[in-house]
């Protein structure tokens, strides 16, 4: 089993930046694909972005490319996504997310999901 554990969400203005950050409680030994999600209060929850096991590609919805970069460092069982130049629409709980293979925007293939961690962004 996979255990997931997200911090760093908190309040900042429009234009501000955050850093999220997920720890893995084991070391996944670059088969699983790690990822990022976003739910808003009464929508659905949204693929943000993913990082691919073994060659570290990196994959971002449209609606943040060019803004948020995640990242995993060899050896350290911690994810992050560095947030930019962020919108009041990136208001949101963030879910740190893993599955075995290949990245999937899907999130019904994800088999391991942290707490979350709430991202509040005012104008």
């Amino acid at each position: 089993q996979v255990q997931l554990v997200e911090s760093g969400g908190g309040s900042v203005q429009a234009g501000g930046s955050l850093r999220l950050s997920c720890a893995v409680s084991r070391y996944t030994d670059n088969t699983y694909c790690m990822a990022w999600f976003r739910q808003a209060p009464g929508k659905e929850r949204d693929w943000v972005a993913g990082i691919a096991p073994g060659t570290a590609d990196t994959f971002y919805a449209d609606s943040v490319k060019g803004r948020f970069t995640i990242s995993q460092v060899s050896g350290k069982n911690t994810l992050y996504l560095q947030m930019n130049s962020l919108k009041p629409e990136d208001t949101a709980m963030y879910y740190c997310a893993a599955k075995g293979g290949r990245c999937l925007s899907e999130r019904q293939y994800y088999n391991y999901w942290g707490q979350g961690t709430q991202v509040t962004v005012s104008s």
